[in-house]
């Protein structure tokens, strides 16, 4: 049985797609990877679907700018991260563990 998850934060459209973007270029990022990934061509890809995550990314950000949101409301972000697997995500970002040579 899987467990059920808190609810989201409430969020305005702008946060919300904020958030999804962020989390989608986390998880290109994580696949580009050269500590994680094993093959270019999966790299590749990669790379070339981030400029289109990243300029969503900026897209929400500014939208957020002009409806005049001019706070990023990071406890709330953080929440809903949390909610959306955001720790594991980026975790695949950053080096794995062991020990350095």
């Amino acid at each position: 049985m899987v467990p059920e998850l808190p609810p989201l934060p409430a969020l305005t459209r702008a946060e919300g797609e904020f958030v999804d973007a962020y989390l989608e270029v986390v998880d290109l990022l994580g696949r580009i990877n050269p500590s994680r990934s094993s093959h270019t061509y999966g790299a590749l890809r990669a790379a070339q679907a981030l400029v289109g995550r990243a300029t969503a990314l900026r897209d929400a950000l500014t939208l957020m700018h002009l409806r005049g949101e001019s706070e990023v409301h990071t406890d709330t972000l953080a929440r809903a991260l949390r909610v959306l697997d955001g720790e594991r995500r980026s975790g695949r970002v950053t080096l794995p563990g062991g020990s350095a040579s």
